[in-house]
């Protein structure tokens, strides 16, 4: 999927709000960015909410919060057929496609679509048929477990595996328009790995405003995530839905590129094997040098050898390996000292 080690998925959720040009046009964004993966999502809108859902905050988007809730997302919502002809777009290019069904019927859609992975949305946790029925197409499977329990958890990765779901990616994070830094709690990740034995990946969703949004996700990178997700719209200044943490495309390019510098700065781990380290042991340790004019014939004593930064000369270690020895050349002072300069002693 990915030559590195973190794959990053742009994530367009309503970004588009309800236009499939927007939509077209976030994908490109998202490849142009270099994200990975896009993630969209379907809902099929009488199977997935109550038309009487109250308004309020941490529902939708700052300003959209007071309007009913159920007639403003209907609002926004693509057609299947839209969708359709958007991931048509998404196949022209380089993109992974990842979607998330928030309903039967949507995943019933999804699934002819043929698309790399899942998204179990948090929207679903307790919907134990639906999960088995998402895990049933064999595809890897993202599950958003931000505001789970770990016995939700539990449950859900364990109907997932019995049910022939592919490989299972624990997405932490969670959405309040927007999250506060305090509450992303990356400190997560690791408990979540060492407790399920799973890759974990991270969805943070920092104020987009903020400087710090571009800083969250490289602080997940030494926890061991495998994934980040990162919400990616047309124009944040609109203020459309999702736009609180989304980022525009000049931004998540610097945030992929900053993914990337982060990774390859954290490496692997080695120590000392590899060619810039073995370049910066050459540069800066010191090698055995003459200390004094040193006359062909003279026995080198340890007070003839000094430790100097110098281009020429052996190891300091090897100083035994020396002294005691006979010069056979003159050798000026400073000048590096090498066994070739000399013979054994009488």
């Amino acid at each position: 999927m990915t030559d590195h080690s973190i794959y990053i998925i742009a994530e367009m959720a309503y970004s588009h709000d309800g236009s499939t040009e927007l939509a077209r046009d976030i994908v490109a964004k998202a490849a142009q960015a270099g994200a990975e993966a896009i993630s969209i999502h379907f809902t099929h809108m009488p199977e997935y909410m109550v038309r009487q859902y109250g308004a309020g905050p941490g529902r939708v988007s700052a300003g959209k919060d007071v309007r009913p809730i159920y007639d403003y997302l209907e609002e926004i919502s693509l057609s299947f057929d839209d969708w359709r002809g958007v991931v048509d777009t998404i196949r022209k290019t380089d993109l992974d496609l990842i979607v998330m069904p928030n309903d039967n019927t949507s995943l019933i859609f999804a699934e002819t679509l043929v698309p790399d992975a899942y998204v179990l949305s948090a929207a679903c946790f307790e919907e134990h048929d639906f999960i088995a029925q998402v895990g049933s197409t064999g595809k890897p499977i993202y599950l958003r477990v931000g505001g789970a329990t770990l016995e939700e958890i539990e449950t859900v990765v364990d109907i997932l595996k019995n049910s022939g779901a592919g490989q299972q990616i624990l997405l932490y994070g969670h959405q309040n328009y927007p999250t506060r830094p305090a509450d992303t709690n990356l400190a997560a990740l690791t408990r979540l790995k060492q407790l399920f034995d799973l890759p974990v990946g991270v969805a943070e969703h920092v104020d987009a405003e903020d400087d710090f949004a571009l800083i969250a996700p490289l602080l997940a990178i030494p926890l061991g995530v495998v994934a980040i997700e990162k919400h990616l719209t047309h124009d944040r200044a609109e203020k459309g839905e999702d736009f609180e943490s989304a980022l525009n495309v000049d931004e998540f390019e610097i945030f992929v590129e900053r993914v990337r510098k982060a990774e390859s700065a954290i490496g692997r781990g080695d120590i000392g094997t590899d060619e810039s380290s073995a370049a910066y042991r050459r540069n800066v340790r010191k090698r055995l040098v003459a200390a004094a004019h040193i006359r062909a014939g003279d026995t080198i004593t340890d007070k003839l050898v000094a430790a100097k930064r110098a281009d020429e000369g052996i190891s300091p270690v090897r100083r035994d390996e020396i002294v005691g020895r006979i010069a056979l050349q003159d050798i000026k002072p400073d000048t590096g000292l090498t066994l070739d300069m000399t013979g054994p002693a009488a």
